[in-house]
């Protein structure tokens, strides 16, 4: 449904994206994970027809985003980092407003409008102001203003800043109803390790470059055993110690030394033993999506 090939992007001297490619298939959700400022927004801009790249293509439906960039934008649903909305008017309105702009009128425009209030949950309160709404409410109401025109892909960025976990929650299983029961294809752009935790697949994006692709899964199982993450006074010292005394490889990073190894637990004990007073404090736990970044990159998605 997404193909992006060799897509490249400058700003000026600056290089935002370097040969990213990918593909979205139909009818799933793809993530873009990774830090601001690695080129998300930008990638971004693209697919959504607002920027034209400095050179490889994109491909949503079958369109090229640039040489039938008004063709894609019949196809796809765009729900920006900032809202749109206007706070002033409540929700039917805001949607009878924005279907005007695709030049839908009527019964066909009432229609969509309830099924899309249907689909996230908004009939109830489709009279309420926007000001008065939660921000997960806002959020649902962007949503069902990309879905008016009925496109066969959903473009999100970053839609869960800003919202408390349990609003977060939420927000993604109507995101999954979409894809569940009306086969939207959904992109969507996120720094959250938990949103991207709940997508089919994933992209992982760092500088401008693609470091890694998969389900969540996939991406974790790169990680054998445990990650144990040591805080320590002097990081670079204490990871050449643990490396030459144990023939691992801890990488050090903002006061902590991370190692990924079996027996995470039988580990702790040995080097609490082997380095007394070094070690301020220890902490272990199961591979997450961050240290599959930490791994990639040595850098933190935060």
């Amino acid at each position: 449904m997404i193909q992006v090939e060799n897509l490249t992007h400058r700003y000026g001297d600056r290089i935002a994206l370097s040969g990213v490619s990918f593909e979205v298939r139909k009818g799933e959700i793809f993530g873009l994970l990774g830090p601001n400022g690695g080129g998300k927004s930008t990638l971004f801009r693209v697919l959504s027809t607002m920027m034209v790249p400095s050179g490889g293509r994109a491909v949503i439906a079958g369109r090229d985003v640039v040489r039938d960039a008004a063709d894609v934008r019949r196809h796809v649903g765009v729900v920006f980092q900032t809202q749109s909305l206007d706070k002033a008017l409540t929700v039917q309105e805001n949607l009878r407003a924005q279907g005007h702009l695709h030049g839908l009128s009527g019964a066909d425009l009432r229609g969509r409008m309830e099924a899309a209030m249907q689909q996230l949950g908004l009939v109830d309160r489709r009279k309420d102001l926007v000001e008065s709404l939660s921000g997960g409410l806002r959020r649902r109401v962007e949503i069902a203003k990309a879905l008016l025109h009925r496109p066969q892909v959903l473009l999100m960025d970053e839609a869960s800043t800003g919202l408390d976990p349990a609003a977060r929650r939420d927000l993604s299983r109507h995101v999954e109803n979409l894809r569940d029961k009306e086969g939207v294809t959904i992109l969507l752009t996120t720094h959250i390790l938990e949103e991207a935790g709940r997508c089919d697949r994933l992209a992982l994006l760092h500088q401008g470059k693609i470091v890694a692709e998969g389900s969540p899964g996939e991406l974790r199982s790169r990680i054998g055993g445990d990650v144990v993450v040591l805080e320590t006074a002097d990081t670079e010292s204490l990871a050449g110690r643990i490396r030459e005394r144990f023939g691992v490889c801890p990488s050090p990073m903002d006061g902590r030394v991370r190692v990924e190894i079996a027996d995470g637990h039988r580990f702790i004990a040995e080097v609490v033993e082997a380095f007394p007073g070094s070690i301020e404090s220890v902490g272990l736990h199961k591979p997450t999506l961050e240290d599959v970044f930490v791994r990639e990159t040595g850098a933190s998605i935060e």
